[in-house]
């Protein structure tokens, strides 16, 4: 009998996917960075640390990033992108997308890499301008962008601006316009736009993490009849009304960037969700937009040299996501674009992809210290063919975080797993739902794992695939300090992330 396998039954609480472990102990390969092993003694350890040596000197909780395995993804991205788009258009930008994780430290491994980085704020420019990357392997997303942080991107000359609305279209023509008017080392600028396009591609994901979808906050829609009544009535005069009832909002925005001297239109951009593992959704989303792209061609001379179709990859948070290597997701995009482009008869796009999830999200975990244990007796909904029991033990075991530090099981229902990590242990395993410390019955960290009977007080914890929207979403709720990042590389940890201390929670408050 393997160590930790039992003879317990599966729980009949226990969700369809969650299968009766065969070895408690065993580190399923595509949910951790490639460092992570279990030692000798049955210690976890990454790049040749321990956890327990993290845990004495940085303290739990603790974000655990492996430098080595973010940087391995980072390459293997690229690599993959330029061998299979060598032949389409000489190659693909991969930009990180910072969202997903960010810090001066992550920011300086992407450029070394070869990578660009995709910003979303003010703040997350300041952050790539302190690792010192040129403003040429920048972007700036977001749809709501302020003027400072217009300017901001002009002043640091980003590579492209990614705009979202007509108008936020007009603000950076005016800002950009402005600035070259009235100061002479600006009089040649031009703001680089690419216009955010939303395609209709419906991916397979939560609903609050699709957004390619008509119904949503981001992008210039490319549904026929989208166009603001003024540019129908325009078109009407000069083609009739039937070309102006098919007229899109993207294709206005397309028209009214031409017309502005600027503005550098580079191209299209469309992001069609997170955390997919279909490959269908990207290769129509592409598509759809080089057919739009050789449409304005034809009907307003633009020639639109670029070409963003985004990221969303998936990951594994647990044992039956299945991700795509990225030699495969590169070849059936590229396959895609080089067929699309010889049908349309025109030159394929420069294209650029936007993994973040992908690149950082199995390079981290992250490490608790265990609690309070407290068994919970449930209702089952009735006697099943091979039971009679009318009644279940659900496990609940405290850690020293919570929705505070992931945020994602109570936005998402986001199902993640977990193992005892400062030591191996030959007990049954018993289902078990790992919670946080905070003050709300949702504060769930994992949902539904296998994890050995006799974990408890005292015992280290580690959930995998934290480096994507951990951290980066985490807060302070009921005043618990963000827990830090730490970076192990060849047998040495360091802060990257110096975790929160009360004294930083105190030092905004105002007093009395």
């Amino acid at each position: 009998m393997q160590p930790g396998s039992g003879a317990r039954a599966a729980s009949p609480l226990a969700p369809a996917w969650l299968a009766l472990p065969r070895d408690l102990n065993e580190l399923e390969p595509k949910m951790w960075a490639h460092d992570v092993e279990r030692t000798p003694s049955g210690e976890l350890a990454v790049g040749g640390v321990s956890v327990e040596h993290l845990a004495h000197e940085f303290g739990t909780p603790l974000f655990v990033m492996s430098e080595d395995d973010f940087r391995a993804r980072a390459r293997a991205f690229k690599e993959a992108f330029d061998a299979a788009f060598a032949d389409v258009c000489g190659g693909v930008d991969v930009y990180y997308a910072g969202k997903s994780f960010l810090c001066s430290a992550v920011a300086a491994w992407v450029a070394e890499e070869g990578l660009r980085l995709d910003t979303c704020s003010g703040g997350e420019l300041a952050v790539a301008a302190k690792a010192g990357l040129p403003g040429e392997l920048l972007s700036l997303h977001g749809n709501n962008k302020s003027d400072s942080e217009i300017e901001r991107a002009l002043d640091l000359g980003v590579g492209r601006i990614v705009v979202d609305s007509l108008d936020e279209l007009e603000r950076v023509a005016a800002i950009a316009a402005a600035r070259a008017s009235q100061d002479p080392q600006h009089r040649e600028l031009r703001a680089k736009v690419m216009l955010r396009l939303t395609p209709g591609v419906h991916a397979h994901t939560h609903e609050f993490i699709a957004t390619a979808h008509e119904d949503q906050k981001f992008g210039l829609s490319m549904a026929p009849g989208t166009a603001s009544a003024e540019f129908r009535a325009e078109v009407a005069g000069e083609s009739g009304e039937a070309a102006a009832g098919a007229v899109s909002a993207a294709e206005e925005a397309v028209a009214a960037a031409a017309g502005h001297d600027s503005i550098e239109l580079l191209g299209l951009h469309c992001h069609i969700g997170s955390q997919i593992f279909e490959s269908e959704g990207f290769e129509l989303a592409a598509s759809k937009l080089l057919t739009f792209l050789a449409a304005m061609r034809s009907a307003y001379g633009v020639a639109l040299p670029e070409l963003d179709l985004g990221g969303g990859y998936g990951i594994a948070y647990t044992p039956v996501d299945t991700p795509r290597p990225p030699q495969q997701i590169a070849q059936a995009m590229a396959a895609v674009v080089r067929s699309t482009s010889a049908e349309l008869g025109i030159t394929p796009p420069r294209i650029s992809i936007e993994p973040g999830r992908a690149i950082v999200g199995s390079t981290t975990f992250t490490l608790y210290r265990a609690g309070v244990t407290k068994d919970v007796v449930v209702d089952l909904p009735g006697p099943g063919e091979e039971s009679s029991e009318t009644t279940a033990v659900r496990r609940y075991l405290s850690v020293d975080g919570g929705m505070s530090d992931n945020a994602r099981p109570v936005l998402y229902d986001a199902d993640y797993s977990v193992v005892l990590a400062s030591r191996a242990s030959d007990a049954a395993p018993q289902l078990t739902r790992v919670v946080g410390k905070h003050c709300e019955s949702g504060d769930i960290v994992v949902r539904d794992a296998y994890l050995p009977d006799d974990a408890g007080r005292g015992d280290l914890l580690a959930v995998p695939g934290t480096g994507a929207y951990c951290w980066a979403l985490s807060s302070n709720y009921n005043y618990l300090g963000r827990p830090g990042v730490v970076a192990v590389r060849h047998g040495s940890a360091r802060w990257i992330v110096r975790g929160e201390t009360e004294q930083d929670l105190l030092s905004r408050d105002m007093g009395v």
